[in-house]
């Protein structure tokens, strides 16, 4: 039996949930073409054979400006400086870019084995895509480079393979038939707030957060109340819509993949609400389930 803890990295929006969840055959991360849809670190467990990868999606490093982002900051550092590997994530056609380096510095830091990602192949050509491993491949001593796309699937059993190689002899730390560690409420809520990012505006939904208020399993069916945070007044109505319509919206498109995800019915009760710079507030953060530890 092997296992190993592989964080997934990189710069905002270069595909690094896309490749999670097309890792594991199963949606357990949102996607967004919206930069910084990931906020925690989220667990894909993936068992094929005797082997148990751990993979541990990180938000995209970004410069800091409120206590939401010093939060996500610390999650990158957090998940660096705890597993065995990394996969870092770029985009094909792009440059190193600070960011860039400056995840690579992390990596180097904790002197990680890494393989590195070029997604998004789809969208160039060939000669950029060998561009972009010549300008990086000098950066670090990466184990493998793949070039993937991962929206499509093409090469993505690729990644796996080479980060089977990057496993140790060890106990699994999870059931085979386990995919996350997420707690059901969290996977609601992030599917939830993905379906903001999907109907709204740039702005509006880095200034929202999803609580799941009530979860309960009826037999049935699953009842989730949930309540979407806002930044102001002008925002809610926005997220409501004249009539109601955009809720609605929100409503329908995260009750199919609840329905999918919960393999049950799924009835879903949204309300919106106004909590002023809960981004930069400790007690607002943690209230809507931000780890306490990531704050200080």
């Amino acid at each position: 039996m092997k296992t190993g803890f592989i964080a997934i990295v990189g710069r905002p929006n270069v595909g690094k949930s896309t490749l999670l969840n097309a890792m594991l055959g199963e949606k357990i991360a949102i996607v967004s073409q919206k930069p910084q849809t990931t906020r925690n670190r989220i667990t894909g467990i993936l068992t094929r054979g005797e082997s148990q990868f751990v993979f541990v999606d990180t938000p995209g490093l970004i410069k800091s400006r409120n206590k939401l982002g010093d939060y996500m900051v610390k999650t990158i550092n957090s998940a660096i400086g705890s597993v065995d590997a990394c996969i870092l994530v770029v985009e094909a056609g792009v440059k190193p870019g600070a960011t860039d380096l400056a995840v690579i510095e992390k990596i180097k830091q904790n002197e990680l084995p890494a393989i590195l990602v070029i997604n998004k192949v789809d969208r160039v050509n060939g000669e950029q895509v060998g561009k972009t491993i010549m300008e990086f491949k000098d950066l670090y001593d990466f184990k493998a480079i793949v070039p993937i796309a991962a929206v499509n699937g093409k090469n993505v059993k690729d990644v796996i393979d080479e980060a089977e190689n990057l496993l140790s002899e060890g106990e699994w730390m999870f059931e085979a038939d386990e995919i996350t560690d997420q707690p059901e409420r969290q996977i609601a809520a992030e599917i939830i707030r993905e379906k903001i990012l999907r109907i709204l505006d740039d702005e509006i939904p880095h200034g929202t957060a999803v609580v799941i208020e009530d979860f309960k399993d009826e037999g049935s069916f699953l009842s989730i109340r949930a309540e979407i945070f806002c930044e102001r007044e002008s925002h809610k109505r926005i997220i409501i819509g004249k009539n109601g319509e955009q809720l609605k919206k929100i409503g329908t498109y995260a009750r199919e993949d609840l329905e999918n995800f919960f393999g049950t019915k799924v009835y879903i009760n949204l309300w919106v609400k106004v909590k002023e710079n809960w981004r930069d507030s400790d007690v607002n953060l943690v209230n809507f389930g931000f780890n306490k530890k990531d704050l200080d």
